[in-house]
């Protein structure tokens, strides 16, 4: 039987930038252990909506949310959840990869000590599992204290999916991961997304539909920041209930 365990439950959400509304009464649900792609033209709200999950959007002035977030049952945006842990639990992967500007070691073995860990032997084998996990290992097992900035593109990408694995969390966020990725390294890391899937519930933000197809269970299409229409990518694709998914999914607009 299917597992369709709910890991985080979005109800009613509006949000605004001031007095801007950028997301409009969406609700929808994350399930564990699966790929939910967010789909729709830009300026949509797919990041705006992802950001939200690790409460990201806390950072920006004069925003605000309205509804309810819930992460195993907890309402993330009570004010008694601890938000670093929030975000050590629901790790993310940004557009354009961002190692920090030291040693590919450092950059997973930082995470662990500010996280008050001080067992080297175990943070030595965190930084390997980590790499194997975001399938580098193999690419930089013998160069670990050179500069991750040395490192190409994909590899910098993969490096940060390595950091985001190494705190152990429940669910990774993918903000558009591949966007600026040659196709070699778009392939790998979708082959990584359905690897870690096994193992982790996975939210992308992709403006491409053939990935979108490819690597998700679950497929929401937002256009100016309503949720237009949410199912199983396979009906999303070939059956959408609605004419405006249609159209956008087959390249009519967006």
């Amino acid at each position: 039987m299917e597992n369709n365990k709910i890991r985080i439950k979005a109800k009613n959400i509006n949000f605004y930038y001031g007095k801007i509304r950028a997301l409009k009464n969406i609700s929808l649900n994350i399930y564990q252990n699966k790929v939910t792609a967010l789909i729709g033209p830009s300026g949509c709200g797919k990041s705006t909506f992802i950001r939200l999950l690790n409460r990201m959007n806390d950072l920006i002035a004069n925003s605000q949310i309205e509804g309810n977030i819930h992460l195993d049952g907890e309402d993330i945006y009570n004010q008694e959840i601890d938000v670093v842990d929030l975000r050590r639990r629901v790790g993310m992967v940004f557009q354009k990869p961002n190692p920090f500007p030291k040693t590919i070691y450092q950059n997973i073995s930082y995470g662990l000590e500010v996280n008050g860990i001080k067992d080297k032997f175990f943070i030595q084998s965190k930084v390997e599992e980590s790499l194997k996990k975001a399938a580098l290992w193999g690419e930089v097992k013998d160069r670990l204290n050179d500069s991750a900035l040395k490192l190409s593109g994909g590899q910098q990408q993969r490096l940060c999916i390595a950091r985001a694995l190494s705190v152990e969390p429940e669910v990774i966020l993918f903000d558009e991961p591949c966007a600026s990725l040659d196709p070699v390294s778009t392939r790998k890391i979708e082959e990584l997304l359905l690897e870690l899937k096994k193992d982790y519930t996975i939210v992308i933000v992709t403006h491409n539909m053939q990935q979108a197809a490819r690597v998700s269970d679950y497929t929401a299409f937002l256009y100016l920041g309503e949720l237009i229409e949410f199912e199983k990518t396979e009906k999303i694709f070939t059956v959408p209930k609605s004419k405006m998914t249609e159209e956008y999914v087959t390249g009519k607009f967006g």
